[in-house]
């Protein structure tokens, strides 16, 4: 077993990758049903020597199957929101503390101490559902602020234009995390100015609005909200780490997620900077499901290890992934 502290510890790409060389074997042994898919690609551990040679596991595998390399009892079940009819990923999680140590060790690399903030928190259909791995976060992040305001709102957007006009006005540092299509809903009831408020948006219309390009969305949530950049948080219910986006759209990890861009022909095979492709993401924190994934996102990665969402695979463009499922 890979202990949490060398994982949190990680500082540099050496010292990455030799930790997820040693994830993969740790998966590859305690995991059958990723050891089954690497099989399946006739992949054998000892050949692995490099984060390029790893298999990814397609993260539809989260909607068929129990993904476990641990034999604990499940502590938690994150799944993901699904229209009805459809089936939604489910990811069981042994261990809750990888997950809160994830999450508020990448909250704080990238906005320093959270009891800096007030944390108001516009996700009314991540609050209307069971099992929401943002809900279980953003609810924590509220409680360690230690902030008499911090809160979730559903419906009641009146109450929020006040709270929120109130606490910039005071100076209070606030940041509002909502999902985008109520983010819109806000600012079509009040138009603001706001000087102290970090607005993240966690993407996403629910099927409430039609979808839009990037640059549109922020562009109207800048000028609704006053604001000279959109946040925004990447994350899934597959995994336990987020990368943030200060501003255009452009995401960076925690020191122990990284993501690769594969061809968009050849699953396993990589593109290089600035082309498009679909996004796989190394998760160490991932330690007792797997901690290397396929998403259907479309993605480009800059050469710092940056990189861009820039929209969906639509089932007709998964043509690698397709082969890979069991």
């Amino acid at each position: 077993m890979i202990p949490a502290s060398d994982i949190f510890s990680i500082s540099n790409n050496k010292q990455f990758e030799k930790i997820a060389l040693k994830v993969f074997r740790f998966q590859y042994d305690n995991n059958s049903v990723y050891r089954e898919f690497c099989q399946f690609l006739n992949v054998e551990k000892q050949q692995v020597k490099s984060l390029e040679q790893i298999p990814f596991l397609p993260i539809q595998f989260f909607k068929s199957h129990e993904v476990l390399s641990s034999q604990e009892k499940i502590q938690e079940t994150f799944t993901s929101s699904g229209t009805t009819g459809m089936s939604t990923s489910r990811h069981l999680v042994t261990d809750i503390t990888l997950y809160e140590e994830s999450y508020r060790k990448g909250f704080s690399q990238f906005y320093g101490n959270i009891e800096n903030y007030a944390v108001l928190a516009l996700l009314p259909s991540y609050l209307e559902r069971e099992g929401s791995s943002l809900i279980y976060m953003v609810d924590d992040l509220i409680k360690l602020s230690n902030h008499p305001e911090s809160g979730f709102y559903l419906s009641n957007y009146d109450d929020l234009i006040q709270k929120l006009l109130q606490l910039d006005e005071a100076g209070e540092n606030i940041i509002l995390i909502g999902v985008t299509y109520a983010l819109l809903d806000l600012i079509e009831k009040q138009n603001f100015q706001l000087k102290n408020t970090i607005i993240m948006e966690t993407g996403g219309m629910k099927g409430k609005r039609k979808e839009m390009i990037r640059e549109e969305l922020h562009e109207l949530l800048c000028k609704g909200f006053g604001v000279d950049a959109i946040h925004s948080e990447y994350g899934m219910t597959e995994l336990l780490s987020q990368a943030y986006s200060l501003g255009n759209g452009i995401f960076e990890c925690p020191n122990w997620m990284q993501v690769l861009i594969r061809d968009t022909e050849d699953a396993l095979s990589y593109i290089e900077d600035g082309k498009t492709g679909g996004i796989n993401v190394i998760d160490l924190a991932n330690i007792n499901s797997c901690s290397f994934i396929a998403t259907q996102d479309l993605g480009k990665k800059q050469p710092n290890n940056s990189f861009e969402v820039l929209g969906r695979f639509d089932n007709s463009d998964i043509r690698g992934c397709n082969l890979m499922v069991l």
